[in-house]
């Protein structure tokens, strides 16, 4: 089988921004600190920036123009690219006030009957347009990328509910009293009396009620489980398969939890920036992406190759581990290392984690030399972490062949055995990782317990 970057062009470069922080904008807001921005809005906008609109980088579907390939030309179209970025973001503010009722309405319809149906609907946590971005692979196709992350909202849910605060608990339980009392009264009087409905307004107070009981208690802990952050979260990345190396043993730190929150948010966050988009988004191509505009036309120069009978594709999508690999993650398990060259190297493993997703997930393809015997290294330690039972995975035996040893983790769900794979390549190159780049994001053993333990 051959792979085709074709299908995901567009998506490729938008998940190598991403990884080397161009995209999406950052905000450093008030008591609040750095939060990631990207919304549909926003989103179409970078689109039409960068690959729809008529001067574009792109000047059809699969050919980058060739201006961009000319290093000389950089400084006059990052000014080109500039003046494009002013006329969208002018363009978004004279339509702001149009697209703003847009959206007011669009949430309106879309969420009224869901709310009356599910009142705690909005309380729920669901995978960010961000978090999808972040956690996305290289020529991960849309299908797949759901299934990873439905297998992972679960311990992702688990996760976040190990965290509690005092006062929030307290304040929960006390206006859930309060409101599910007055809303036990109004279904006493209905029961007596239906007529009890048709008054102004009972309705929407019954409804708002239920809405705020709902909320509430999923503010309130479950005080009955013991939870080990460092587990859970070992947990998740057995299946979103990335972990920046700044929470390696901080997993029970607020700064991780708020990091991960912007990944796994609640839904009426996402629903309140979207509604906030139309009057965000020109603030955010005039402050964030106007003064970069340099940074992009050099993006695609650097990380742009001609494929025979595909065309211009992202060179991150090659997957290839001597050019965009990092030597810490692959442990001198090709023949040719990574190069050292930080701009070129794929951030938080993305290339060795992509190649070692595709070749699980398509067996019949045939990777180069360097990075088959990258991927055969990875598969042979790692399947010495072997299933001790259905959802469990123990690494307490002996491994003759390895310096690792591990210890027990729970992986929810079924799994059948490329899922299965995965999560135990995932864990091992992680370690691996953290092991070479250092004791920086370690501590002693007694302090927590470590994703796989080395001897």
């Amino acid at each position: 089988m051959k792979f085709k970057p074709e299908i995901l062009r567009q998506q490729n470069y938008m998940v190598a921004m991403a990884n080397k922080c161009l995209l999406p904008p950052r905000l450093r807001l008030p008591f609040v600190g750095e939060v990631v921005y990207w919304t549909r809005s926003l989103r179409h906008n970078i689109y039409f920036l960068l690959f729809w609109g008529p001067w574009a980088p792109f000047e059809n579907p699969w050919h980058l123009r060739e201006n961009y390939r000319k290093p000389n030309m950089r400084h006059e179209l990052s000014k080109q690219l500039a003046r494009h970025v002013l006329w969208l973001a002018l363009a978004n503010l004279v339509f702001a006030p149009l697209v703003f009722i847009w959206q007011i309405l669009y949430a309106f319809f879309n969420y009224a009957e869901v709310i009356k149906r599910e009142p705690g609907s909005l309380g729920v946590r669901n995978w960010s347009l961000y978090g999808r971005l972040y956690l996305r692979h290289f020529n991960e196709l849309d299908h797949e990328l759901n299934a990873r992350l439905n297998r992972a909202h679960r311990p992702a849910t688990k996760y976040l509910s190990a965290f509690s605060s005092p006062m929030a608990t307290v304040f929960a339980r006390s206006f859930a009293f309060m409101c599910g009392a007055v809303l036990a009264v109004l279904l006493l009087l209905t029961v007596y009396d239906e007529d009890v409905l048709s008054v102004e307004h009972v309705l929407t107070m019954m409804t708002l009620l239920g809405a705020s009981v709902a909320v509430c208690r999923a503010l309130i802990p479950d005080e009955t489980m013991a939870w080990c952050p460092e587990t859970l979260l070992a947990n998740v990345l057995a299946h979103t398969h990335y972990l920046p190396s700044g929470w390696k043993n901080q997993a029970h730190t607020t700064r991780v939890r708020s990091e991960f929150q912007q990944l796994f948010q609640i839904r009426v966050v996402g629903v309140l920036e979207e509604l906030l988009s139309p009057l965000i988004t020109p603030y955010l191509l005039w402050r964030h992406i106007y003064p970069r505009t340099l940074d992009f036309v050099d993006f695609y120069r650097n990380f742009t190759v001609s494929v025979v009978g595909v065309g211009d594709v992202c060179s991150f999508a090659q997957m290839d581990v001597r050019k965009h690999g990092n030597p810490d993650w692959q442990g001198g398990y090709t023949s040719v290392a990574a190069a050292p060259n930080q701009y070129t190297q794929a951030e938080d493993g993305k290339t060795e984690l992509s190649l070692m997703h595709f070749k699980l997930t398509n067996p019949s393809w045939h990777p180069p030399p360097e990075a088959q015997q990258f991927v055969e290294a990875v598969e042979r330690e790692s399947s010495l972490i072997m299933p001790h039972s259905e959802g469990e995975l123990y690494t307490n035996a002996d491994l003759t062949d390895s310096s690792i040893r591990g210890d027990a983790y729970r992986l929810e769900g079924p799994l059948n055995s490329n899922i299965e794979n995965m999560s135990l390549s995932t864990l091992y190159l992680h370690d691996r990782h953290y092991r070479q780049a250092g004791s920086r994001y370690r501590r002693p053993a007694e302090e927590t317990t470590p994703l796989l333990r080395s001897n």
